[in-house]
């Protein structure tokens, strides 16, 4: 329903109004404008301005287009369109994308300890990039669980890297939370730097691809994530056994 270039255009307070339909869309469709305003913690003026740049005259408007897209989103097909992730991995070729991989990689090298965090697709994502890094030399433990328990002095001077699709999700945002006030540095890997747990992060990598969702499920392609941790991987290992140089 929403396209990249009409998500890149949302400020922070309408990024707020986007992840909160992504993850309620069902509850939003029967929604006052007012009691979504409360609920995502904007003024309604933000969500007309929302619900304008999605293309929409109104909020009225609006929620006929989620209802539509709802009722019709099990007929959807999948677009087997490999082009972004093409696009995505020619603009990882740029010089500019090399040398802040090369800072991550010393960033992940130098921290006490190292997790991978993320629920879903983004945990399994998580799970492999704990034992790529352990495998390059960095031993690293992941997270998948929303409620697993993170407080502990054993956090200090730790690194987290957090995975996320939306950079919207309450149980993801709530590990990052807290492993903030325990003082991580938090590295988020997100299909877009406007949201929430991107600015909550030290330092972020978007990747920009259009959301899937198939029924229930997010089905957003996890290639990007998965090519960003096995390139920094290989940038690990430069430390891990010889010490900075090329590979």
């Amino acid at each position: 329903m929403f396209g990249v270039d009409q998500v890149k255009a949302l400020n922070d307070l309408e990024m707020l109004v986007y992840g909160y339909v992504m993850e309620y869309p069902e509850k939003v469709r029967y929604m006052r404008i007012r009691e979504l305003a409360s609920e995502a913690h904007v003024s309604t003026s933000t969500i007309l301005r929302f619900c304008k740049k999605m293309g929409c005259g109104g909020y009225t408007e609006f929620k006929l287009q989620l209802k539509e897209h709802l009722e019709h989103r099990g007929q959807v097909r999948i677009k087997d369109d490999i082009s972004e992730v093409i696009d995505f991995l020619q603009k990882t070729c740029s010089d500019a994308f090399e040398n802040k991989l090369e800072m991550l990689a010393e960033v992940i090298f130098n921290a006490d300890h190292v997790f991978l965090a993320g629920s879903g697709m983004s945990g399994i994502v998580a799970k492999y990039g704990a034992r790529y890094f352990s495998s390059m030399g960095k031993f690293c433990l992941y997270i998948d669980e929303p409620h697993y328990p993170t407080e502990s002095r054993f956090l200090e001077h730790s690194l987290v890297i957090v995975f996320s699709v939306s950079g919207e999700s309450r149980d993801t945002i709530g590990h990052v939370t807290r492993f903030k006030e325990q003082g991580c540095i938090i590295l988020s890997i997100t299909n877009t730097e406007n949201c929430t747990i991107a600015k909550l992060s030290d330092y972020n990598i978007p990747y920009y691809v259009t959301y899937m969702r198939l029924k229930d499920y997010d089905v957003t392609t996890q290639i990007p994530a998965i090519s960003i941790v096995e390139r920094l991987g290989k940038k690990l290992y430069q430390y891990t056994s010889k010490g900075p140089g090329p590979i």
